[in-house]
Formats: C-alpha cells, sequence, structure tokens
C-alpha cells in the first residue's frame, strides 16, 4: 500500500511541475533578425513588414544589423527562440561561428533568407548549415511550386506570384534536407535545367533549419503570403515542444473582439472604416504587447486607481504622482473646475504594484503636467500655472496658487506639456501653437510651439527654442543637452543655441530637427492617423535613458518617444554629428496588437527603470475634425478644439515599468529628511533623477 501510495504522490509532484513549467513557457516566439545596413536587400525596409504581418500573432521580432550584435554574445543569442537571417555579411569569426553552430545544434531555430544564403563565404561549414549556396541569378516573375504541402513546416501555406531573384545555388547538402518548394524552368534562357530547390528544411544536431530562396524586395516582402510562409518556417524551426507552448499562449490569451461602428475615422481611405476594438484587461493587454528580450513589461497600476495618466512625476520619497485627465480634451469649463486630479501612486509592501492611492488635488480641469519645486507641485493647467503644496503632511493640497497666467486655450492638445526641473534650477516645458501670451515683469510675452524655461517662482519667462510644429516633447541628458519632439512628423530635435543668445527682438535658428528617418512600426496594420502615415504624427516625450538601469549601449545614447497611434514607444539612438547631434531610427521599443495602447508619456523612475503612461483608449486622434470627404463622416468639433467622439473613453488607464533583467538594485530608495552632506553624495548617484532631486532639495 505503501509504495503505492508513494507513487501517486510522485506522479501528482510530476503533474505540478509539469504543468508550473508548462505555464512558464507558455509565451510569444522570440525571433532574433539579422539584417544589414544597406539599401539593397534592405532588411531596415523589409523587417517591419514582416513583424506588423506577425505581431498580432505573438511572433515578436528583435532587430540587429551586425555580425557581433546577433552571434557574439551566445547567453544573448540563446534568449531567442530562432535567428532569421537577411543581410549580405560577407565574412564570419571564428567566435560567431561556434556561437551560430552551437545555438543551431543546441536546439535553436535557424531561418536564413534569400541572399542569407551567400553570406559567411569563409566559412564552409555554413553552407553545409544552411543546405546549399547561391551561386547565380537572372530575375522574373513567378510561383514557386509547393512540392511537399504536407509538411508541418508548410501549414497554412500556399502558392504565390512576385517578381523576384531567380535564385541558383551550389554546394548543397542533401544530408538531412528535405525540399518543400521548387522554382520551375521558366523559359529559354531560364538560368537552370531542371527544377531548382527553393524552399527547403533540414535538421542538424537538434535544431532545426528553414530556408527560402524568396525575398528580394518589397514585391515579396509586403505580400500576406510570404509572411504566412516565414511563420510556418519559424513556428517549424522551434521545434515541436516551442511549438506546443506557443500555441498554448494563443490559446489562452483573451481574444480581440470587434463590431462595426459609427463614428470611427478613415483617414486612410481603407475601403472601409476599421472596426471598433473592445478594451482589454491590463493582463490580458501585455499579452499583445511586446519588449526588448532582456527586458520585461511589469504594470504598476490601472484602472480604476488610475484613468487617462497624462503627466508622470516623483517626488523625493520615491512615489509616483500622475496628473490624470477624464475631461480631456473637449470638456473645458469656464470656471476651470472640473473633474480632473492629482494622484499619488504608491507601493508600500515593496511587491512592484500600486496599493496605495491619495487623491492630493482635484477639481482641476485638464491639467496637462507637473513637476515639483519649492516645497509643493507646479501644475501646468491653462491659462494659468498652479502652485499647489500640502503644509500639515496630509498629502492633501491646502494651498492653491496662480503662479503664472497667460497660456492659450484654444486647443487643449497645443497647450503647455512636459514640465521638469532643469540643470539652472528653472523649471523647463513645452508649449504648442497654443502658444503663450501674457506679461511677466513688466514685459509682454508671446511665443508657441516650442521650448520655454521658467522660475519657480514664476517671477521669470523665457522662451528657448523655436520649434516648427505642435511640441509635445522635452528631456536631458546628463550633460543637460536639451532635446524634444514634435506631434507632427518631426520625433527629434535638438536644441543647440537658446532663443535669448540672439538678442531682443532678434531671431535664429535654436532647434534643429535631427531624426534620419521619421517612420514608426507598429506590430499591427490596425493603425489610425490622419496624416503622414507610418510617420510619427504624435510625437510626445522625449527621454534620454539617464541610469544604470539600462544596458550599456542605452545610456546617455537612447531617446525614448511615444508614438500613441501607432500603439507603441519608439527609440532613437543619440550620436554626436559635429557639434549637435544626429538620431537614427532605432524602432519600437514597446509595441502592442492591442488598438486602445496609447504611450503618451515616459521617464526615468527613481528605481532606475523606464516608467510608461499608457492612455489606453480606441480613440487618440484630435483634429482636423472628420468630414466626409477626408474621414467617411461629418463630425462637430468640441471646446478643446478635437472632433467630438462618442468612442473616446474616459474609463481606462495603465502605468508601465520596463525592467531590464541585469539592472542593479537602486542605491537610493529616498531623500526625504536628507541632510545638506546626504544630498551632496547624492549628487554622485548613478541616475538622474536622483541627482536632480538631490539638487532641488539643496536649493
Amino acid at each position: 500500500m505503501i509504495p503505492f501510495v508513494n507513487m501517486r504522490r510522485s506522479l501528482l509532484f510530476l503533474l505540478l511541475l509539469s504543468l508550473l513549467f508548462g505555464s512558464a513557457s507558455a509565451k510569444p516566439i522570440r525571433v532574433l533578425f539579422l539584417g544589414h545596413e544597406s539599401e539593397h536587400h534592405n532588411s531596415n525596409k523589409f523587417y517591419p513588414m514582416l513583424a506588423k504581418g506577425l505581431g498580432r500573432d505573438a511572433i515578436y521580432f528583435d532587430y540587429v544589423t551586425t555580425v557581433e550584435g546577433a552571434l557574439g554574445d551566445a547567453a544573448y543569442l540563446n534568449k531567442f527562440d530562432a535567428l532569421l537571417l537577411y543581410a549580405n555579411h560577407g565574412k564570419i569569426t571564428p567566435g560567431q561561428w561556434k556561437n551560430l553552430k552551437g545555438y543551431v545544434e543546441g536546439g535553436g531555430g535557424f531561418v536564413p533568407v534569400h541572399c542569407a544564403s551567400w553570406c559567411f563565404g569563409n566559412e564552409p561549414g555554413f553552407d553545409q548549415l544552411v543546405g546549399g549556396r547561391f551561386a547565380s541569378h537572372k530575375t522574373g516573375t513567378f510561383t514557386a511550386k509547393v512540392v511537399d504541402s504536407k509538411h508541418p513546416a508548410m501549414a497554412g501555406v500556399k502558392e504565390f506570384e512576385a517578381w523576384d531573384e531567380t535564385y541558383k545555388h551550389r554546394n548543397h547538402n542533401k544530408k538531412d534536407r528535405q525540399v518543400l518548394m521548387v522554382r520551375e524552368v521558366a523559359e529559354k534562357g531560364d538560368n537552370i535545367t531542371e527544377p531548382e530547390p527553393w524552399t527547403w528544411v533540414r535538421t542538424q544536431g537538434k535544431g532545426r533549419v528553414f530556408y527560402t530562396a524568396s525575398g528580394h524586395d518589397e514585391r515579396v516582402w509586403k505580400q500576406p503570403a510570404f509572411h504566412q510562409l516565414l511563420k510556418a518556417g519559424i513556428l517549424w524551426s522551434v521545434g515541436d515542444a516551442r511549438k506546443q507552448s506557443y500555441e498554448k499562449f494563443i490559446a489562452g490569451r483573451a481574444p480581440l473582439k470587434y463590431e462595426k461602428r459609427d463614428n470611427i475615422p478613415n483617414y486612410e481611405k481603407r475601403s472601409e472604416p476599421l472596426p471598433y476594438q473592445f478594451p482589454l484587461s491590463a493582463k490580458d493587454s501585455m499579452d499583445y504587447t511586446q519588449a526588448p528580450v532582456g527586458f520585461r513589461l511589469e504594470l504598476f497600476a490601472s484602472e480604476p486607481d488610475v484613468i487617462n495618466p497624462i503627466g508622470l512625476a516623483w517626488d523625493e520619497r520615491g512615489r509616483l504622482w500622475v496628473a490624470e485627465t477624464v475631461d480631456y480634451p473637449n470638456e473645458m469649463t469656464p470656471n476651470r473646475v472640473g473633474n480632473d486630479k492629482i494622484k499619488i501612486l504608491e507601493d508600500t509592501d515593496g511587491d512592484g504594484k500600486c496599493d496605495k492611492v491619495t487623491v492630493f488635488a482635484e477639481g482641476l480641469n485638464i491639467p496637462t503636467s507637473l513637476t515639483f519645486s519649492r516645497g509643493g507641485v507646479i501644475v501646468a493647467h491653462v491659462p494659468d500655472f498652479l502652485f499647489l503644496k500640502d503644509t500639515d503632511g496630509d498629502d492633501k493640497a491646502d494651498v492653491r496658487e496662480v503662479l503664472n497666467t497667460g497660456w492659450g486655450t484654444g486647443d487643449t492638445h497645443a497647450g503647455p506639456s512636459n514640465l521638469r526641473y532643469g540643470f539652472d534650477n528653472w523649471i523647463w516645458g513645452t508649449v504648442g501653437y497654443s502658444g503663450y501670451r501674457g506679461e511677466v515683469g513688466g514685459k509682454k510675452l508671446g511665443f508657441g510651439s516650442g521650448v520655454f524655461r521658467i522660475k519657480p517662482d514664476g517671477s521669470q519667462l523665457e522662451f528657448m527654442h523655436q520649434f516648427n510644429n505642435n511640441t509635445w516633447g522635452l528631456g536631458f541628458n546628463s550633460s543637460g543637452d536639451v532635446f524634444g519632439s514634435t506631434a507632427n512628423n518631426n520625433p527629434s530635435f535638438f536644441c543647440g543655441i537658446p532663443a535669448t543668445a540672439y538678442g531682443s527682438g532678434k531671431r535664429g535658428m535654436s532647434a534643429r530637427m535631427i531624426a534620419t528617418d521619421r517612420s514608426f512600426h507598429p506590430i499591427t496594420p490596425n493603425i489610425r492617423q490622419v496624416d503622414a502615415f507610418n510617420n510619427y504624427t504624435a510625437g510626445a516625450g522625449q527621454t534620454v535613458a539617464t541610469s544604470a538601469g539600462f544596458p550599456e549601449s542605452y545610456r546617455e545614447k537612447v531617446a525614448f518617444i511615444s508614438g500613441p497611434t501607432g500603439h507603441l514607444l519608439g527609440k532613437y539612438h543619440l550620436s554626436r554629428a559635429g557639434s549637435g547631434y544626429k538620431a537614427k531610427n532605432g524602432y519600437a521599443f514597446l509595441a502592442s496588437a492591442d488598438e486602445w495602447f496609447s504611450p503618451v508619456a515616459a521617464e526615468v523612475g527613481p528605481d532606475g527603470n523606464l516608467w510608461v503612461a499608457d492612455w489606453y483608449n480606441f480613440i487618440i486622434q484630435h483634429n482636423p475634425t472628420p468630414s466626409l470627404a477626408r474621414a467617411g463622416y461629418d463630425a462637430k468639433r468640441g471646446k478643446g478644439n478635437a472632433h467630438i467622439n462618442p468612442n473616446r473613453d474616459r474609463g481606462h488607464g495603465r502605468i508601465y515599468r520596463v525592467v531590464w533583467d541585469k539592472a542593479p538594485e537602486a542605491k537610493i530608495k529616498s531623500l526625504a529628511g536628507a541632510s545638506d552632506a546626504e544630498l551632496v553624495a547624492a549628487m554622485d548617484s548613478d541616475n538622474l533623477f536622483w541627482r536632480q532631486t538631490a539638487q532641488r532639495l539643496l536649493v
């Protein structure tokens, strides 16, 4: 009897382990895409097409363009389920080859595409791994023929016609290889005399290789049938167990549900407007959202604790303060009293989630930013800047003063935002085309669409950098350099010369757009924009990675720009260019197939991690107001100059934290009550947030 009981216990234990580990591995497929910096076989252009095509299927790509970046670190490579190679890289080092070969033979999937069969000519073993090597080509329009439709790597694959290069191969390795598609002899003068192996699979060690010769340019890469071919190949290459765990993940996540509704603008002039997607819970939304391998997305707060978060700031205790606005964009009140709040969100038990919410101030009407100064909080609340302060320690504002007035009220998405404490002990911020018209210190001022600074007591105001349209982004690096972004197709500016340097009444260039590429890169085709399609048309924020909570390759070198209309948070790589900077498009840092995911702000927090405010709303567009000719129906304009839309949501909002796997523990948790000596010591922090907080408290 006892052996039977022990056997039952053992079986139950094994079942429990199976459930635990099976659940842990049920997750999206992660593919490392190795491309190159070339317009020939333009992987920079084609990778986003594939990411968009397969993103809703939870097949996520991380993209690199150097062999060392993909194959130099075996530990990094082994974090991926598969490696996709589409590039013209001529050589591979012995160490890189060792890592690639070891990765595949250890069970990793390998998906060489098209020109990949030309790569690494200095390593004979590479041809054998792929199963053949490119020899020559002509060009033509043709349909590769499926010859083994029952192979699992052909699941859902249909033949498709496309213009492509007509590859012919040599150095064929037929060992453990199975041909799935062939290119048949087309006509006289073809470079083949018998059917040419076109798509094949092979095994090596514990790993699987899927190769296709398709893919010269966008005439192939834009086709859904090609996406399906690569999807089937990727899922076969990762192995049966990993595929099964992926399928378990897909079956277990909440489905996206839709219905046809009125009042969905169709500026893109699709054959019909996109349907309305129903919202997801925060947990379910995360199942549709991609962060880079090596980072993890964590939820800090969601509705009902926070709704429509528009601005984030932390006090010297490390507590998060949030400006939330359910009145945005059109519920402007004449007396400026509304339904909006400033909240304090705290994690009191250290589990990384908000468990205490305190309303610091209420009755506000569309606050657009906040920052700390003089023992209180400055809030942008057009036409005024308010100074709010708690004097009795109950975390409730009992002082409310007007610090400054004159900010434009004509358009709620063109007012002041991005308030932050500057290195010069002024408060810096941005303003859009609603602008400023007022008097400060007896001096009349008028400006708009750019960067300003204001004394903490409101006694002085200066316009610092002129941008060319609605300005929504501002950030500093640790050297004090100033960067910004605009809503309309200018995702990154460098503010090189302050406008004040030109003297009274004179003007000169004070900022320049430095982004080398304006495009953004979603992982769903369901994107709704009003213009400049597929580019940053709602670029918000410009936060530089200024802490040790990021990899070395990020620190002071990467800026994060929100792209809510693309359901993403993008990144740009900053590098010196003469006396200024250039910003190279680094694709999406976060991206979601959930059409409600709408990052509007990202900030480096006191823990050194990146925090993201997700407005979480299906309707993001403000203006122009839809018309029958332009967007498919006639809408009306509201008091905030935004189109009135019953599909705008006022019940959701999320705040996430993106954590690097190797991020060190924050050395400072709080500076509340710190002595002058402790504040001076904090000026050596590896996090710019604490250095600036210490400076603010010292002065």
